[in-house]
């Protein structure tokens, strides 16, 4: 049981789950859930009696139970003991004014990661502010590589996401050299395909690592089909990069999506076999979301925000290139509009990054909520002030395949221009090569010659 007092009202929490849950920000998802704060109030009350609780409570009470869930099995059994020590006097609020303190830097919170529980993350989540969390972020240093360097400070990259309604290899050709035009792929470039036809996505595979292959530029590719279609695709002999899949924080859920530990670790093996990165082996891609347990009934109780952080500890395992939220996607049930938005996508990207992972941000909402563009820009703007790993870049913003909107070409410029952000350094070499970038990494008009654009008329540079 754990009580606080607001005035001359006393509120009580009957337990860790329920306390964490009245303790979040207001989201649709949690009163679809029946789990948020009666009252704002309430909330205050919530905050105030988890601001006093021992770091330490969550590793003796996991939210979800031991024996009924591996990724509770494995965020208890792969804590690190050594990292945790650092803070393991602290209070959740006293973690709180730590995390914001000087003593708290890039390298010291680089320590402490492996002993930070998911469970930990969110719950100093929800008693810090927009600008806390902004601020925190930014300190985080995670880089990973594969045939380039992703999270360096003061770099920012983009997934390229050239999607098509039909899988047109002629129109997701052009919108991949579209983006490479404008500077775009430095993350990835990844396909969400329509279909799940394993030819189909083979020849996928194949085009865009002829055209990664034909032009050497250090970036990487994905297919984003399921986890078991990317194995098939090894075992056929594909060029395979990265291996993703969409992953959630409890076994439930994942057993949804098709997966399950083992099978991620399978995956994994079976990429590193191929041996295909340059620089590192950093060869997963994983989506997240909040809500994602919830949509599937598979929550526990537990709020959306700190399954969403349940499911980092996943990526965690897997030591990804990258893994974005795609914090407006899955709709107004689990966010309801901008304000939600923005809210979650900063508490996803200072959870993962205090987590130690290269958490990068699909700025997006669908059509049915209520946010638009100029929310969307506020996010991405907060977010590149707080250090984010990568974005998505689509043609125009809206993505006619998935039929939502994100981010464009056009916004990684914007974000770059104002925040003197960096591409990755390899794919800078190459821009600069391809006469795409000049020497202050700003855009060329491009030539009606240019190489690129004439392998898209099908005619050799």
């Amino acid at each position: 049981m754990y009580q606080a007092t607001l005035g001359r009202r006393g509120y009580r929490f009957s337990d860790l789950r329920q306390l964490m849950a009245k303790a979040s920000p207001a989201r649709s998802g949690d009163y679809l859930a029946e789990v948020a704060a009666e009252s704002a109030e309430e909330r205050m009350a919530a905050r105030i009696a988890l601001a006093d609780l021992p770091l330490k409570v969550f590793l003796q009470q996991p939210l979800v139970p031991y024996e009924q869930d591996e990724v509770t099995r494995l965020i208890v059994d792969g804590h690190d003991a050594a990292a945790f020590e650092p803070i393991s006097h602290l209070t959740v609020g006293d973690f709180r004014d730590w995390l914001l303190s000087e003593q708290a830097d890039s390298a010291m919170l680089a320590q402490v990661a492996a002993g930070i529980t998911p469970e930990m993350a969110a719950a100093v989540s929800k008693i810090m502010r927009n600008q806390d969390l902004i601020l925190v972020a930014k300190k985080c240093r995670v880089v990973t590589r594969f045939r380039n360097t992703l999270g360096l400070p003061g770099h920012l990259s983009v997934r390229l996401q050239p999607n098509h309604p039909t899988d047109s290899l002629q129109g997701i050709a052009a919108s991949m050299l579209d983006g490479l035009l404008y500077g775009s792929g430095d993350a990835v470039v990844g396909i969400n395909p329509a279909s799940d036809s394993l030819p189909l996505l083979e020849k996928l595979n194949y085009m865009l690592d002829e055209v990664i292959q034909r032009f050497a530029i250090p970036t990487q590719s994905c297919v984003l089909t399921h986890v078991t279609n990317t194995l098939r695709m090894i075992e056929h002999g594909a060029p395979v990069d990265l291996v993703f899949q969409s992953i959630a924080g409890t076994e439930a859920a994942n057993r949804g999506f098709g997966i399950s530990l083992a099978l991620l670790a399978e995956a994994q093996q079976a990429a590193l076999s191929l041996n295909r990165g340059t620089l590192g082996n950093n060869v997963m891609y994983f989506e997240t979301g909040q809500g994602s347990c919830l949509s599937a009934n598979a929550h526990h109780g537990v709020d959306q925000q700190t399954c969403e952080a349940r499911a980092y500890a996943v990526a965690r395992h897997f030591s990804p290139l990258l893994i974005n939220t795609v914090v407006g996607f899955i709709g107004p049930e689990y966010l309801y509009d901008g304000k939600q938005i923005i809210r979650a996508g900063l508490e996803d990207h200072f959870c993962g990054k205090l987590l130690g992972l290269p958490l990068g941000c699909d700025v997006c909402y669908t059509n049915h909520a209520e946010a638009d563009q100029d929310d969307m820009d506020t996010l991405l703007t907060l977010l590149g002030t707080a250090g984010l790993t990568f974005l998505i870049g689509v043609p125009g913003a809206d993505d006619i395949m998935l039929n939502y909107q994100s981010t464009s070409f056009h916004d990684a410029l914007y974000i770059r221009e104002l925040l003197g952000l960096k591409h990755a350094p390899e794919f800078a070499v190459w821009l600069a090569k391809m006469n795409i970038i000049d020497d202050r990494g700003r855009l060329r008009d491009t030539a009606a010659n240019h190489p690129l654009l004439l392998a898209l008329q099908g005619e050799r540079p």
